[in-house]
């Protein structure tokens, strides 16, 4: 009787645990089922499309200043970052010793001028005896030979003392353009050498300076083909006109002008290295400084902009958002985008129509599937905040 009595108290008391499993299942579905989230109804607004580029700056022209000949630094001529002007004498190498190089050669060449002066009436000489069969033919010969010999030497000596002339005014080093250089990397006193690799100083030309940014192949075949239908604005030359965004965020007062520089496709990286000319009159723009290139491409009519909170991108890199359907049940998207608008919207080229709700709070209390009680969102300044909000069933 006791064993009885014991197996009917285990099977109601399984019975009760099931019926109390069961009853926590029905609650949790129950509450999951009520999950309030906040959408945003999708609307169609005008919006000014553009493409942005980044990439870094690079200076119009970049002249390294090097020594043509060894020799000693007696001076330097500049101010350091200071805007020097081509043809500016830099640097004064010791010219002492190319001086006497110069001196000499002029001597020797001096010496040679007076030995043709003699050998150029002997040789008239012998040509009018030899025409009376005064001299033999071998002492007209000879004085020929010595005067093409005296003539030869001048030409050379010419050469000589011409090498020195320059190699003379290479130790005034000057600068080979215009534009703002840099600290010097030698003082006075240090011995430089013509075929030394570093450079005493760089001159860099800031005005107009480069953009180099980088696009796939893709890309910049949508950007020709846009810009041969008129979709961009361009110059009378037919190049895109580019709006500059600095670090901070800010518009550059200068527009600049894009060109095509790319000549082949990285096999690396598939992309296309492309040149933006910027105006620079006020020295703003910097070497090595981040900046976006960005194109006017018109007004959309019919733009589809969504909070940035409300996409996610996989683990592989594609675009979703949680939608809310008809039914008030939570349907995963796959969306195109076509970049941001105002740093806090995506613009969406795909995958979400007018009407349609999107999740933009809540979503990681709900799953696929759910249903939902779905919220306005009240404003996209709040939407934030109300993302904060608990959890809680209705």
């Amino acid at each position: 009787m006791q064993i009885r009595h014991f197996a009917r108290r285990r099977t109601g008391v399984l019975l009760l645990t099931c019926a109390l499993a069961a009853c926590s299942h029905e609650q949790k579905t129950a509450q999951k089922k009520v999950q309030t989230v906040i959408v945003e109804t999708v609307k169609m607004v005008p919006f000014a499309q553009s493409a942005s580029m980044p990439g870094r700056a690079t200076s119009f022209l970049t002249s390294p200043v090097t020594p043509q000949v060894t020799g000693v630094i007696q001076k330097r001529l500049f101010a350091e970052g200071s805007v020097v002007h081509e043809g500016q004498v830099l640097y004064q190498i010791d010219p002492a010793p190319y001086q006497a190089t110069w001196d000499a050669d002029k001597a020797e060449l001096e010496k040679a001028q007076a030995a043709l002066l003699s050998a150029q009436p002997i040789a008239e000489r012998d040509r009018s005896l030899a025409a009376i069969d005064a001299i033999s033919k071998e002492t007209l010969e000879e004085a020929e030979a010595t005067l093409k010999q005296d003539e030869a030497t001048i030409d050379a000596d010419k050469a000589a003392l011409e090498s020195a002339r320059i190699n003379l005014g290479y130790t005034r080093v000057t600068a080979p353009v215009t534009g703002t250089i840099s600290a010097s990397a030698y003082t006075p006193g240090a011995l430089v050498t013509a075929d030394q690799t570093t450079a005493l100083a760089t001159i860099y030309a800031y005005d107009p300076m480069y953009l180099d940014v980088t696009e796939s192949s893709t890309d910049v075949l949508a950007l020709r083909k846009k810009l041969a239908s008129g979709a961009y604005k361009t110059d009378a030359n037919g190049n895109a006109k580019v709006k500059i965004t600095l670090e901070d965020g800010s518009t550059y007062a200068h527009e600049g002008t894009l060109q095509f520089a790319g000549v082949g496709v990285d096999q690396t990286t598939g992309t296309i290295t492309l040149r933006v000319i910027v105006p620079n009159p006020d020295k703003l723009l910097l070497p090595g400084e981040y900046l976006h290139a960005v194109i006017d491409q018109g007004i959309n009519e019919s733009a589809i902009l969504v909070p940035q909170q409300a996409v996610v991108h996989d683990q592989r890199g594609n675009a979703t958002a949680l939608i809310v359907d008809a039914q008030d049940k939570i349907e995963q998207r796959t969306l195109m985008l076509a970049g941001t608008a105002n740093n806090n919207e995506w613009v969406v080229t795909g995958g979400l129509a007018a009407g349609e709700r999107i999740v933009v709070a809540g979503s990681q209390f709900v799953s696929v599937g759910d249903t939902v009680k779905a919220t306005e969102a009240p404003g996209g300044d709040q939407v934030a905040n109300t993302a904060a909000a608990s959890p809680s069933a209705d």
